[in-house]
C-alpha cells in the first residue's frame, strides 16, 4: 500500500514538474515576443503597406466577360422535337468535344478573320478563353479576360457566334444555341485586384516571417538573459545580482550626497 502511494506521489510530482517547465517555456516565449514586439509590428506594417500600394497603384487591372451556350439536340416525333434521357446524356457527353473545338485554331482563326477589329492572335485568343460546364448540364460557359472589359466582352461574344456558326460544318449537326451574351456597357470590376484580400494575406505572411525572424535572432543571440540561464550553463549557484543602473538613478545619488543635515528635518544643499 505504501509503495502504491509513493508511486502515485512520484508520478504527480513528475507531472507537476513537467507542467511547470511548460509554463516557464511559454512565459519565455511571451517575454521574447514582448521584447521584439516593435520588430514584429514594423514587419507587418511594411508588408501590408507594400501589398496595398502594389494592388492599388502598380497592378494592371484585368476584366472578365462571359457568354453562355446551350447544347440542345433533340429528335423529332410526328413533327415535334422531343428530348429523352439518352439524348440528354449524348448532349452532355459531346460537350467535352465542343470544349476542345472552341479552343482549336480553326475557330480562333475564323474569329480573327470575321472580326478584324479584335487586336489579338489566334494563340492569344486560345490562351485567354476558358470554357466550363455546370455540373453535368447542357450549358457551356465561355469566359475571356482582357485589360479592357469592353474588348473582353466583344471577344467572348465573337467566339460564341463563330463557334455556333461553324459547328454545323464541323459536326454536321446544328445543336448549339447562344443562351446569353456579355453586355458591352456593363460596369465591371477587375478580377485580379482585391486590396482587402491582399492586405489580409500580407498580414499573415508578414506575421509568420516576423515570428520566424524573432526565433532566429534569439537563437543567434548567445548572451545570458537572466541568472537562471547562467546557472544552467555554469552549473553553479548565483551569489549576487548587479542591477542595471540608469542615468537618472546616478543623478539622484549624486544630488543626495551634496545634501548636509543641519537640524532635525532640515537640509541644506551645498553648491560647488
Amino acid at each position: 500500500m505504501s509503495v502504491e502511494i509513493g508511486y502515485r506521489g512520484s508520478l504527480e510530482s513528475f507531472n507537476t514538474h513537467i507542467q511547470e517547465e511548460q509554463f516557464m517555456e511559454l512565459k519565455g516565449y511571451m517575454h521574447l515576443f514582448r521584447k521584439r514586439i516593435w520588430l514584429i509590428g514594423a514587419i507587418i506594417i511594411v508588408a501590408c503597406t507594400f501589398s496595398a500600394v502594389k494592388s492599388i497603384y502598380y497592378t494592371e487591372p484585368i476584366y472578365q466577360a462571359s457568354a453562355k451556350l446551350i447544347v440542345n439536340q433533340a429528335y423529332e416525333l410526328e413533327g415535334k422535337g422531343l428530348l429523352d434521357y439518352s439524348t440528354l446524356q449524348t448532349n452532355i457527353t459531346i460537350i467535352n468535344s465542343y470544349i476542345e473545338i472552341i479552343k482549336s485554331s480553326t475557330i480562333m482563326e475564323r474569329v480573327i478573320s470575321s472580326y478584324p477589329d479584335l487586336i489579338a492572335t489566334a494563340n492569344e485568343l486560345a490562351s485567354n478563353i476558358h470554357v466550363s460546364t455546370y455540373n453535368n448540364s447542357q450549358v457551356m460557359s465561355l469566359t475571356y479576360q482582357d485589360t479592357s472589359y469592353r474588348n473582353a466582352a466583344k471577344t467572348v461574344n465573337s467566339i460564341a457566334k463563330v463557334f455556333k456558326s461553324q459547328i454545323p460544318n464541323i459536326m454536321k449537326v446544328d445543336n448549339v444555341t447562344i443562351l446569353s451574351e456579355a453586355k458591352l456597357d456593363e460596369e465591371a470590376l477587375p478580377v485580379n485586384i482585391n486590396p482587402i484580400m491582399s492586405i489580409m494575406i500580407s498580414f499573415v505572411l508578414g506575421l509568420m516571417f516576423a515570428i520566424g525572424l524573432v526565433f532566429l535572432l534569439d537563437y543567434l543571440d548567445d548572451t545570458f538573459k537572466n541568472e537562471a540561464e547562467l546557472e544552467l550553463e555554469l552549473g553553479m549557484p548565483t551569489l549576487a545580482v548587479i542591477a542595471a543602473t540608469r542615468k537618472k538613478d546616478t543623478f539622484v545619488s549624486k544630488k543626495s550626497k551634496n545634501q548636509t543635515q543641519v537640524g532635525e528635518g532640515n537640509y541644506v544643499t551645498v553648491s560647488k
